[in-house]
């Protein structure tokens, strides 16, 4: 049996450096107003981690695109997410 984290090893990223398909709007927010951080532990691909100061680091290397972190974010609505431009983003080698 294929592990999970072995299929996702397969897959290729193509990462936009000059521009990021999603960002965190206000760091602030995230340190202060959302106790929780939900996206720390949702996210699919682990690209938000919670810092030693209470924040929250997003690292886009490696996301799968899925929305989850929009989803979320709904009440403090700290995530701007768009689709990468073209040629950019992850492509799925198991589909």
């Amino acid at each position: 049996m294929v592990k999970i984290e072995e299929k996702l090893y397969q897959n290729r990223y193509i990462v936009d450096e000059s521009r990021p398909h999603i960002h965190i709007r206000s760091a602030d927010v995230c340190s202060g107003s959302c106790s929780a951080k939900p996206c720390t532990v949702c996210c699919p691909a682990a690209c938000y981690t919670l810092g030693e100061d209470g924040g929250v680091t997003l690292a886009t290397d490696g996301c799968l695109e899925c929305g989850t972190c929009r989803v979320i974010c709904q009440d403090n609505k700290n995530i701007a997410w768009d689709y990468p431009r073209g040629g950019y983003g992850i492509s799925y080698k198991f589909g």
